[in-house]
């Protein structure tokens, strides 16, 4: 039987799947890793050992725990976090640890410059994106100025998904998706890099070659095959950002819809039928030539659920500490006995795009206890999804279904507030494994062997998370103060900014 092997980087995960040609999985594999802070405002991999030797020891396990011989497997497909920027030399080696997307704040100053330079007007009209802590351009010209011995030793910049395809195949290659969060690199009108910007910031021969996400990249390399147990000459996909892989499997494909993924961060992708031009969210071409995508996200939310593990319930099994705090939050009411939380621990992505935004924890008194605290998290969370939402509305974006996936729709108070507040209903499919399983897909796709629709019966809608009304006056109160609160205290939490770029 065909098979089908898919790999996703993620920020404190790296998964893998093998799938058979109807879907079924065959064997899974995941391997931790952490984040690297090396200081306030920066989240950092190791590009070697997070992501490339993770990705050969979890494709030489699946190949072993299945059984499946190395030549059944017809495509192998990658993804990983994004965007991020990993400078490379003439071998491919990385110069520095990779910085990872707009969690990453280091680039602050180099936004605001090429901000004022360029325009706000000219770089969405260009490239379809305003200038924030997502976008890759801006801390390019970081490397430039901070590191300019890297920077001259640099021979392309590569996102996490093409150095797995550069280690695979040996080609130096971007999918358009990921590509067109290089702004202001990437002229979304004529799919191209631009020229425009070689002296100030990187010139296009320095990026990789552009492709579609199914096409095929390459085949597996010697030397791949060596260090992943594949065989020589499986193709393998362009490859593209986690969160575009894990919306393909939830069959996220047409117009009006959406994927929701509960990850270290919340990300949303939209499908859409032309561009949608709006400073306050993010575009890129879709992953099929002639659609469109508009995505948001917030800085943290699994991230936010960690670090209230590790730091208030130090006393829980590391194992089963989340579990047993959701369990916590299911014996505090909706609306947390009026804690109110401001879920900006690392800034804020969309729709406010301020990496100076601060956390909050309001409305305390002596008869809270930590469930009140960690619901209150989980719904603060909520609030920031619908300020999303409501920015899609008045951007004109239709939105007609939304499919949640990931880890946090497990936990039945986070993913029915984000309902309740929101008043949609999420389909939640059979199948929640996500990006590695849409790569898994997409590759059957790429080699003929599957078509767009055939996700709908590799992965069927298994239940919905309806709104529930009963909650809704308390949960408009209870995001009305969440707005008033940022927009009150942002001059304040402005002046407590730490330079990113100074050592503490």
């Amino acid at each position: 039987m065909q098979h089908y092997l898919g790999i996703d980087i993620g920020t404190f995960e790296s998964k893998g799947v093998l799938v058979d040609g109807a879907g079924r999985i065959v064997a899974t594999a995941a391997r931790p890793h952490k984040m690297l802070v090396p200081q306030p405002g920066w989240a950092e991999h190791d590009a070697e050992r997070d992501w490339w030797l993770e990705f050969c020891s979890i494709s030489k396990e699946l190949i072993a725990s299945s059984g499946v011989a190395p030549a059944a497997i017809r495509a192998v497909g990658a993804s990983g976090i994004g965007p991020c920027m990993l400078p490379v030399d003439a071998d491919g080696k990385p110069l520095m640890n990779a910085v990872l997307y707009g969690v990453d704040t280091r680039a602050a100053v180099e936004i605001e410059e090429l901000t004022a330079e360029i325009g706000v007007d000219e770089l969405v009209r260009s490239g379809g994106n305003a200038l924030t802590s997502q976008s890759v351009g801006p801390k390019i010209l970081w490397l430039k100025k901070n590191r300019p011995e890297l920077y001259e030793k640099t021979h392309k910049i590569l996102n996490s998904s093409s150095f797995l395809i550069h280690r695979l195949t040996g080609r130096y290659v971007i999918d358009h998706y990921s590509a067109c969060s290089s702004s202001p690199l990437y002229d979304a009108r004529t799919h191209s890099w631009t020229d425009r910007y070689a002296e100030r910031i990187i010139a296009p021969e320095r990026l990789p070659d552009l492709l579609w996400t199914t096409e095929i990249a390459g085949i597996v390399n010697q030397a791949a095959a060596d260090a992943t147990g594949l065989a020589v000459g499986t193709p393998v996909t362009a490859g593209t950002i986690d969160a575009a892989s894990e919306a393909v499997s939830v069959g996220v494909l047409d117009t009006g819809e959406m994927m929701m993924m509960y990850g270290s961060t919340m990300f949303i992708i939209l499908v859409a039928d032309k561009r949608v031009e709006d400073p306050r969210l993010w575009y890129a071409p879709w992953l099929f030539e002639g659609q469109h995508a508009c995505m948001s996200g917030t800085s943290t939310s699994g991230t936010l659920t960690r670090w209230f593990q590790e730091q208030l319930a130090r006393e829980l099994n590391p194992q089963s500490a989340l579990r047993e705090l959701a369990a916590e939050a299911e014996t505090s009411p909706a609306g947390a006995n009026g804690v109110v939380v401001l879920p900006y621990f690392s800034g804020e992505r969309t729709p406010i795009h301020d990496p100076a935004a601060k956390g909050m924890i309001f409305g305390l008194d002596l008869t809270h206890r930590r469930a009140d605290l960690y619901r209150g998290l989980l719904e603060g969370i909520a609030y920031g999804v619908s300020d999303i939402i409501e920015t899609y509305q008045a951007a004109g974006a239709p939105l007609r279904k939304i499919a949640a996936v990931g880890g946090g729709t497990k936990n039945h108070v986070w993913s029915q507030a984000i309902s309740d507040v929101t008043g949609r209903r999420q389909a939640v499919c059979a199948r929640t494994i996500g990006a590695a399983y849409g790569n898994a897909f997409l590759g059957a796709v790429a080699v003929g062997d599957a078509k767009r629709g055939d996700i709908q019966i590799w992965n069927p809608v298994e239940r919905d998370i309806e709104p529930d009304a009963r909650n809704r006056a308390v949960y408009q109160s209870g995001y009305q103060t969440f707005k008033q609160l940022y927009a009150r205290t942002k001059n304040l939490t402005h002046g407590l900014r730490v330079d990113p770029q100074k050592p503490v």
